[in-house]
């Protein structure tokens, strides 16, 4: 697909956190991250569990502060952004959608309570009918009856239900970008390509961008119209979604592998080493793979790969 706006962009963005005091450690969790979303495109922010996903979701969001590198909006520094006046105009522009819809709600207040906050909170309508009639449209677009849902509980809606409301609440005010972090992770296996499928729409019928973040390929295979690959906080390929079926990089030829397929026997050949990636230690060399990967060389585990190009996609490997 070809990108004809950068709506958001990340440029160099490393997150390190500390932990302790006197003997604490250092532990990068996010690392010269580079990447940009296009009006009207959802890209996928594919990775194991502890990669980085959800960090560079905060960031976006600036429940967290990148330790360096910068966040455009349109072209401004989101760091710049301070002040209640200013941080409502950009959640305006840009909201999340969460992975646990339950904690997204006030279990004791209705969804109508819940809507009409956040209609206050942002002055969005003057009246109740007016109030009223951006929250039916709202409701309606992710495929929702009013009638049946305004005046309920959280606990009275199955997880897939309430994950569309937590997209509708975040429709009220008429974003141009949703950062949906494991949106489905939670839900139903019946009830995950309704709520990819919702995110679909918002893109094609009224123009929004969606980062969607997730572990799942099939999934991010088909919702995405691009995908990064990222791994111990470093992206290692970015391309068209194609890319999950034809991967370049070994970490992604893993994840690809990986995937159970019905008609396919359990195969006895060599496969990537089955460890659970930890975080990588601020100043570590060589590529972050390394250690798992089947086909390294000495310059792997000593030299951090560049990025090169190939069959249209961003490849971080020595051995592409």
């Amino acid at each position: 697909m070809k990108v004809s706006e950068k709506i958001l962009e990340l440029r160099e963005v490393t997150k390190v956190f500390r932990t302790g005091l006197l003997r604490g450690r250092s532990v990068l969790a996010v690392d010269k991250v580079s990447f940009h979303l296009g009006r009207g495109e959802i890209l996928g922010l594919l990775g194991e569990s502890g990669s980085g996903k959800s960090t560079i979701a905060k960031i976006i969001l600036k429940i967290y502060e990148p330790t360096s590198g910068k966040v455009l909006y349109r072209g401004r520094d989101v760091s710049e952004i301070r002040g209640w006046k200013e941080l409502k105009q950009y959640y305006s522009k840009v909201q999340g959608v969460f992975q646990d819809p339950f904690s997204s709600f006030n279990p004791r207040r209705m969804i109508r309570d819940t809507f009409y906050d956040t209609i206050r909170n942002f002055g969005l309508a003057r009246t109740k009918e007016e109030a009223d009639a951006i929250i039916v449209k709202a409701v309606n677009t992710v495929g929702l009856n009013y009638e049946e849902v305004i005046n309920k509980y959280p606990h009275e809606f199955s997880g897939g239900q309430l994950q569309r409301l937590s997209i509708a609440r975040a429709l009220l005010v008429n974003p141009e970008v949703i950062v949906a972090d494991e949106p489905v992770s939670m839900v139903d296996a019946s009830t995950r390509i309704d709520i990819l499928n919702t995110l679909i729409d918002l893109k094609q019928n009224f123009g929004i961008s969606v980062l969607l973040i997730g572990h799942d390929l099939s999934l991010m295979r088909y919702a995405s119209d691009r995908v990064i690959v990222l791994y111990k906080g470093q992206v290692l390929e970015e391309g068209p979604a194609s890319i999950l079926e034809k991967p370049n990089h070994p970490y992604t030829r893993m994840l690809y592998e990986a995937v159970p397929r019905i008609e396919e026997k359990w195969s006895e050949k060599p496969r990537y080493a089955p460890e659970l990636p930890a975080s990588a230690s601020a100043g570590a060399r060589g590529c972050v793979f390394a250690d798992r990967c089947p086909i390294r060389t000495e310059r792997c585990l000593a030299e951090e790969p560049p990025f090169v190009t190939k069959d249209g996609a961003r490849v971080k490997c020595w051995r592409v």
